[in-house]
């Protein structure tokens, strides 16, 4: 049940949508003429560093650019050791925030928002029914390192769940969110946590068990333009573009929230 007066502030935030995405464009644009002097050319062939979640969506909204996708921690240590690129899109704030304070990135916004779910290989050897069996002696869990996002929200889950205890059963931290849905669908896991954007990918591959929602972390998905970027001008169109109509619907589809959204199941 909506509350009263989500619908209005729905429609607020629908119509002030165009005024973000050129608020957005205008502050890329005058910051890359205020800096040192880049290609003003707008042709397509960015390079992307994007969060492995995005994978199948970034694509979608342009098909045109190059895109690495991976860890947003390695991405970043990545960009701060000169890897030339043009965009920086994270599953988490923190790294485009860090990367900001070290002068790497021009200001960075939210364009997305995600939450978790857990999920099961198809068979469910293990008879997980809710997290609260992961507890079980003999369960073998699967999560990302702390150092990437999906690592980190998934034990600020656990935190607000009260059950620490998961992690003594983890055997293995990888480093990123699709490694953990691979190992969980070839059965080399019982359970693991993924952003409910990458559970869509493999639709009948894995079973997929909803968290509380008073338990998810709030996972904001965060972009910026890269200082160094010799085509300043076409990445600021790029974020102008996901950040446009046609992108939030490509990411709504894919089960992204947006910015100020909430995901729905």
């Amino acid at each position: 049940m909506r509350s009263p007066g989500s619908g209005s502030r729905w429609r607020l935030h629908a119509a002030a949508l165009p005024l973000i995405v050129a608020a957005v464009v205008f502050a890329f644009a005058g910051a890359a003429s205020a800096g040192p002097a880049r290609s003003g050319k707008t042709d397509s062939g960015l390079t992307v560093l994007a969060a492995s979640s995005l994978t199948d969506v970034f694509p979608k909204i342009d098909p045109a650019n190059r895109y690495s996708f991976g860890g947003s921690d390695v991405l970043a240590a990545q960009i701060e050791q000169g890897a030339p690129a043009d965009v920086f899109a994270a599953a988490s704030p923190k790294y485009p925030e860090q990367l900001f304070q070290k002068g790497l990135v021009l200001k960075p916004v939210v364009f997305a928002t995600n939450r978790l779910v857990l999920v099961t290989p198809t068979s469910n050897p293990a008879g997980i029914r809710t997290v609260y069996d992961l507890c079980k002696p003999g369960v073998k869990i699967d999560v990302g390192d702390k150092a990437v996002p999906i690592g980190s929200y998934t034990r600020q889950m656990l935190t607000n769940l009260g059950l620490q205890c998961v992690m003594t059963h983890v055997v293995s931290n990888e480093q990123n969110v699709r490694d953990i849905l691979t190992k969980v669908s070839l059965g080399e896991a019982d359970a693991g946590f993924v952003y409910i954007t990458d559970a869509r990918t493999v639709p009948g591959t894995v079973k997929t068990l909803f968290l509380p929602g008073w338990a998810q972390p709030h996972v904001k998905y965060e972009i910026a333009v890269l200082k160094s970027s010799s085509n300043q001008t076409a990445a600021a169109a790029f974020i102008a573009k996901v950040l446009s109509k046609q992108g939030q619907k490509l990411l709504k589809a894919a089960g992204f929230g947006g910015p100020k959204g909430t995901v729905k199941k």
